[in-house]
């Protein structure tokens, strides 16, 4: 197996995560690309759930190069022992990337990507919500603390990478699927198709 392309992969990926909470992404949001940019309001509305956007999902702290640093990875073939540890290194920082527990029991509304992980009579009734296209599917999966374990209380219509908008109470629990361990857990109270606006 190649490990170097996996390896620069999931540090990418795992970086990526902690520099959603260094500052905004550089694209405008669209439907196209829903999460390329933050969500345009996202005050608190009484009585509706708060739009947060994925840079509020990692804590501000959080540098998982810190370990990696020093290493040079030209220097590393697949066949030298270093380059496995160093991957399994990397898939461990990334599966127990922290959450922010000032999340923890807020109603939210984010948007997000589809994988399901259970479906039933043609409805996804279980899935992970993702920050980017091809997450977790076509990618090393994203750091835990970029991935949602959403349980509709409804079946919803979707099919996997659709973009949707999720609503619910956001929890700091962590599970772990065959598609990726997620950081954090939202029984839905709705989840629809992404619009582009965060109103309801």
């Amino acid at each position: 197996m190649n490990l170097r392309p996996l390896l620069l992969s999931l540090l990418s990926f795992t970086i990526a995560g902690s520099a959603l909470a260094a500052g905004p992404a550089p694209q405008a949001t669209s439907p196209t690309q829903p999460l390329g940019g933050k969500v345009a309001d996202t005050k608190a509305v009484p009585g509706q759930p708060r739009v947060i956007t994925w840079e509020e999902l990692v804590p501000k702290d959080w540098d998982p190069g810190k370990e990696l640093k020093g290493i040079d990875l030209s220097k590393l073939d697949d066949s030298d022992p270093r380059a496995n540890e160093l991957l399994m290194k990397l898939q461990e920082v990334s599966n127990n990337a922290p959450t922010n527990p000032a999340l923890n029991g807020v109603d939210v509304k984010i948007p997000g990507f589809i994988v399901p992980l259970e479906e039933n009579k043609g409805e996804v009734t279980e899935f992970l919500l993702v920050p980017y296209f091809g997450a977790c599917i076509h990618t090393p999966p994203p750091p835990a603390n970029q991935i949602l374990h959403v349980r509709p209380k409804q079946g919803a219509k979707f099919r996997a990478m659709d973009t949707v908008w999720v609503s619910g109470k956001l929890q700091t629990v962590r599970n772990d699927s065959m598609m990726g361990v997620s950081g954090y857990q939202i029984v839905a109270d709705s989840v629809t198709k992404y619009s582009g606006s965060p109103k309801p």
